[in-house]
């Protein structure tokens, strides 16, 4: 099955990369956020969640426009990513009221979501390029 034209191009997925960036900056501006559910460490799988999209659609914008062609660095960089946006948002809440910021497990979740993103992105990008797209038609 041929994916849709706009999931092969880089720029969507760097678009949704700014997109996601944004709504983390508003999200952490919140004083108070809604959960879903009361257990301890949910917010952990939300961060480690929201930041393999990160993740995910970091990889996908430098790959399908052929960059980070080899598979650990293109890992490594993803993960260092989503890993200094963690940290900036963690700083980022120390500065809104209600918000503790500066949590290690929240960074860290955030850090392993964006090596899971990375993982996802892998074998996305394989099915788009291989589904009859090159990486030069998506440029």
């Amino acid at each position: 099955m041929k994916p849709p034209r706009f999931l092969v191009l880089p720029l969507f997925w760097r678009m949704l990369v700014v997109v996601w960036a944004a709504a983390l900056w508003w999200l952490s501006s919140q004083s108070k956020l809604p959960s879903p559910a009361k257990f301890e460490g949910i917010d952990k799988i939300q961060h480690a969640i929201y930041f393999a999209a990160g993740g995910l659609c970091f990889l996908l914008g430098l790959r399908l426009a052929g960059l980070a062609r080899q598979t650990i660095p293109a890992i490594v960089l993803t993960v260092l990513f989503c890993s200094v946006i963690g940290l900036i948002d963690e700083w980022h809440q120390t500065f809104t009221p209600g918000r503790s910021g500066g949590d290690v497990w929240d960074w860290t979740a955030d850090t392993f979501g964006g090596f899971l993103g990375a993982l996802i992105a892998l074998g996305a990008g394989k099915w788009l390029t291989s589904a009859g797209t090159t990486t030069a038609a998506g440029r």
